[in-house]
């Protein structure tokens, strides 16, 4: 697993490792873009990478995504985002 404190540093990894297949990002982080800005970024660059994206402040579904991925409102229960992951690669 890698993880990115921020947008700009999520794109270097996904740069640096072609072989990463899923995303989770929240909404709200800090840097250039917020997570919703990332997502679509990644899905322009990289099309095979699955996205799945979290808030605590903001309430979406799965079709409101600018984006095909998933949703999860915090406080998610983990074992339904791992179901999600396990079936999206």
């Amino acid at each position: 697993m890698l993880e990115a404190s921020n947008a700009d540093d999520a794109i270097s990894l996904l740069d640096a490792h072609p072989e990463v297949r899923l995303m989770f990002t929240d909404i709200d982080m800090p840097g250039s873009m917020d997570g919703l800005k990332l997502a679509a970024a990644v899905r322009d660059r990289w099309p095979p990478v699955k996205i799945i994206v979290t808030s605590g402040h903001r309430h979406m579904s799965d079709d409101t995504l600018p984006i095909v991925g998933r949703f999860f409102s915090k406080h998610y229960d983990p074992s339904r985002v791992l179901h999600a992951i396990r079936e999206m690669i």
